[in-house]
């Protein structure tokens, strides 16, 4: 992992941050080191879910536009694969995950916000995909994740234009969940992600896994896998833990093993 891009883990909270002064450009070493945060996330036990923070003055302002201006078609056929790997690997990491978003995050940025699973904005947060302003268009995930969050409608408002959009309007289209006061956002993430804390992992894992894929397939497809990874959870202990405790002593906390 990179010195650029940190897991810290608390409390069953992993927080993958971004930190290259002074606006987190997404050059190559943050995106190969979000890969590895997300690795790593994904396999240690002691994290439940996860925050993707960029400091409290901004998320993230886009790709590094120094280091692909001088790149060549074949150049860019290269690394179009780590565009699209660095945030995928946030999107398949199989843990609840949300961004915490403060100043800007823009292009790269508000993919890197699109890949995770819920995304806090700070109330005077600024999102947006301008890439058409450079002649390009968004190239880690920002068509497709973009279209499926606020419908292809906005979507293409949003790409057409390259506009960015404050945080009331981010809100009112749901391509933020909530917006709290800037001060507030890192504490708001953690809270969020701390309702997953000591939860039925494999659960929450295949929760995820069957929304997201089912969101790719048609109706009959998506309830196949549903049907798989239901039944697959009855070989967890967690689904055991959980029946007996609500057949016992009835709604309420269970004391999930995470296994």
């Amino acid at each position: 992992m990179t010195d650029l891009v940190r897991l810290e883990v608390e409390d069953g909270i992993g927080t993958i941050r971004l930190d290259r002064a002074p606006m987190n450009a997404l050059n190559a070493e943050i995106q190969h080191g979000l890969i590895a945060a997300c690795r790593e996330a994904a396999q240690r036990k002691d994290v439940a879910a996860v925050i993707v923070w960029g400091g409290e003055k901004v998320f993230a302002a886009g790709a590094d536009i120094k280091e692909m201006e001088t790149m060549s078609y074949t150049d860019m056929v290269d690394h179009s694969a780590l565009l699209q790997d660095f945030t995928r690997s946030l999107a398949q990491l199989p843990k609840p995950t949300v961004a915490a978003i403060t100043g800007y995050a823009l292009g790269g940025g508000c993919e890197v916000a699109l890949a995770c699973d819920f995304r806090i904005a700070a109330d005077d947060a600024v999102l947006g995909q301008p890439e058409v302003s450079l002649g390009i268009i968004p190239g880690a995930g920002g068509t497709q994740r973009l279209a499926r969050l606020v419908g292809p409608s906005r979507a293409k408002d949003l790409v057409f234009s390259g506009r960015f959009v404050k945080a009331p309007e981010a809100l009112a289209i749901g391509l933020v969940d909530s917006v709290v006061p800037a001060s507030e956002v890192y504490e708001s993430a953690r809270s969020m992600m701390a309702r997953y804390v000591g939860g039925p992992a494999y659960a929450l894992r295949a929760a995820k896994e069957a929304i997201d894929r089912g969101l790719e397939v048609d109706l009959d497809s998506g309830l196949e896998i549903e049907r798989m990874l239901f039944s697959a959870l009855f070989a967890t202990k967690d689904r055991a833990i959980g029946m007996r405790h609500f057949v016992e002593k009835g709604r309420g906390p269970a004391p999930f093993e995470g296994a």
